[in-house]
């Protein structure tokens, strides 16, 4: 497994690099994952530290957690703790997504472009409406999911929606979560 442990504007000494390692790796252990690869941050916000960690499984899905201390030991261990909690939750649901694959999860490119949000910065083309202007272009990666491994994978990563393409039909489709608590699913394969 490939770990990247950095700090933002703070020195990540070896005794701090060497613990982190230790201990995801008992946990993932623990949990008979198997990871990829892992990416820590550690960061100081006034006088907390934060320790912000992005584990890709090797099946494909993604889990992060974040945690907050006055000291950067006890951010990590609190980061570890909410990772562990993440993995003990969806250890049915890894195990049985992982068996039913016979190959791992696909990633396709998508094109991803961020947009200004202030009218101020709207362009207005040919004397048609205004539209917003393009400020960044990226690359995304859309991953090929079942419906069931699409809601894992945004509840593990913590985000309100993911995109992703439908494997029983191709079709990209998008989950989300709901205001009441529910996850919402958008499938517009059957609009035309």
């Amino acid at each position: 497994m490939r770990y990247q442990i950095s700090g933002k504007q703070m020195d990540v000494g070896d005794a701090l690099a060497t613990h982190v390692e230790t201990e995801f790796e008992a946990t993932f252990e623990k949990y008979q994952q198997r990871p990829t690869d892992a990416t820590l941050v550690f960061s100081k916000n006034a006088h907390e530290f934060v320790c912000d960690a992005v584990i890709h499984l090797s099946t494909g899905l993604t889990a992060q957690a974040q945690g907050k201390a006055s000291e950067v030991y006890a951010a990590f261990d609190q980061c570890r703790e909410r990772m562990d909690k993440q993995l003990r939750r969806y250890k049915r649901r890894l195990k049985d997504h992982y068996r039913e694959r016979e190959e791992p999860v696909a990633f396709g490119p998508a094109d991803l472009y961020v947009l200004a949000s202030d009218d101020d910065q709207w362009e207005v083309q040919n004397d048609g409406p205004p539209q917003p202007m393009i400020i960044a272009e990226m690359e995304a990666r859309v991953p090929t999911l079942s419906v069931g491994e699409a809601v894992m994978q945004m509840e593990l990563a913590g985000k309100p929606l993911l995109v992703f393409r439908n494997e029983k039909h191709g079709g990209v489709n998008v989950v989300y979560s709901r205001e009441d608590g529910n996850v919402g699913w958008i499938d517009p394969r059957g609009l035309g």
